[in-house]
C-alpha cells in the first residue's frame, strides 16, 4: 500500500496586496491593555475606524496610546482584532494587525465584501435620528470650569454619547463642546449626556464640536 505522503496539505496562501486599503466610518471601541479603571479593570473607550486594509487600521480615538503598545479592538462590523500601535497620529493612531496569512486572506475577502455593501445603511429605530458627526473630537467643559478631551461617537436634538479619560457618575452637569446637558447612563464604553434643552439641527454639530 502506499505510504501517506509527509508534504504538508495546507494550499499555500496567497498574501493580499498591501495598498488594499478602504475607507469607513465605523464606529467600535478599544481596550489599551495597560489602562485601568477604578475598579482594576481594563478601559474601554469608543472610537472610530477610518481606514482598514488586511495589514493595518487608522482609528479615530479619545486617549492614545504609545507606538507598539498593545491594543485590543471590537466592532459587529469585523468582530474581535488585535494589534500594536504602529504610529499616533493627530487624533488617533494606526494599528498595526496582528493575524496569520490565512487569517489575513480571509479578513481581506471579508473586507472586499463590506466595502461593497458599507453604503446600505438601516434605521436604528430611536426616536430622535442619531447622526455621526465628520469630526468626532470635542472637548467636555465642567462645571469647575477645567475642560477634557472627548470622543463624540453619535448625537441627536436631545442628547449625545460620548467616550473619554473621565468617568463622571450619572446627573453629573457638563457642556458637551458648547451645549450643556446632564449624564443620565453610563455605556459600556464613554456615557450618554442628555441636553437641558432639545436643540436645534441645522447648527448642533458646531455646537458640539469644539477643539
Amino acid at each position: 500500500m502506499p505510504q501517506a505522503s509527509t508534504v504538508p496539505t495546507n494550499d499555500p496562501v496567497t498574501a493580499p496586496p498591501r495598498d488594499a486599503s478602504i475607507n469607513v466610518c465605523v464606529a467600535g471601541h478599544y481596550i489599551l491593555t495597560k489602562r485601568y479603571d477604578s475598579r482594576g479593570k481594563p478601559r474601554k473607550f469608543s472610537c472610530r475606524i477610518m481606514t482598514i486594509s488586511p495589514y493595518e487600521m487608522s482609528l479615530a480615538v479619545p486617549v492614545s496610546g504609545f507606538k507598539g503598545e498593545r491594543v485590543i479592538f471590537n466592532c459587529e462590523e469585523f468582530g474581535t482584532l488585535e494589534g500594536n500601535i504602529e504610529r499616533v497620529t493627530v487624533g488617533g493612531f494606526i494599528l498595526k494587525l496582528v493575524m496569520n496569512d490565512k487569517e489575513r486572506a480571509k479578513f481581506a475577502a471579508k473586507l472586499e465584501w463590506f466595502n461593497q455593501v458599507q453604503n446600505n445603511v438601516a434605521s436604528d429605530g430611536r426616536e430622535h435620528k442619531r447622526i455621526v458627526p465628520k469630526n468626532p473630537h470635542s472637548t467636555l467643559l465642567l462645571a469647575d470650569g477645567s475642560s477634557v478631551r472627548c470622543f463624540v461617537v453619535d448625537y441627536s436634538v436631545s442628547g449625545v454619547a460620548v467616550s473619554a479619560e473621565l468617568e463622571p457618575k450619572v446627573g453629573t452637569p457638563l457642556a458637551v463642546g458648547k451645549v450643556v446637558g446632564r449624564v443620565v447612563r453610563n455605556l459600556s464604553a464613554g456615557f450618554a449626556v442628555k441636553f437641558i434643552e432639545p436643540q436645534e439641527p441645522g447648527h448642533l454639530e458646531r455646537l458640539i464640536i469644539q477643539a
